[in-house]
């Protein structure tokens, strides 16, 4: 691991493997992957502090600091950040793990949720 970076605490929200059909020409795994991955793992989070449904409204700035390689363990870690009326906002963290075992971080943005009712509309979140 990079001695500047510091793992997450707790458990990941979701963990994969980057696969063949992932990556673009040079062989990195497509950061529009990597996007959808945070993503669903920001949504489990928002679904359960929600308590429902949730949809993505936004993602604040992401820079990718390292490529994915096919075959590398990757690990979205998650921490709610913010609570609104109706919104959540989520810091989500993915890291690598290769085939050697080196972990690092590739990239970190925080995904706001907006909590959705029966009617599709937006419903408050429980601020507690």
């Amino acid at each position: 691991m990079n001695e500047t970076e510091t793992r997450p605490e707790g458990e990941p929200a979701i963990r994969t493997v980057a696969m063949p059909a992932d990556t673009n020409p040079n062989g990195d795994i497509f950061g529009g992957w990597l996007m959808a991955q945070m993503d669903l793992a920001g949504g489990v989070t928002a679904w359960r502090r929600a308590g429902g449904r949730t949809a993505t409204v936004a993602v604040d700035s992401m820079t990718f600091h390292r490529p994915v390689k096919v075959g590398d363990e990757v690990s979205i870690y998650t921490r709610v950040v913010g609570i609104g009326r109706s919104s959540i906002r989520i810091f989500v963290e993915a890291w690598r793990r290769s085939r050697q075992g080196e972990m690092s971080k590739v990239t970190s943005a925080t995904f706001i949720f907006v909590a959705i009712g029966p009617d599709g509309r937006p419903r408050p979140v429980d601020p507690a």
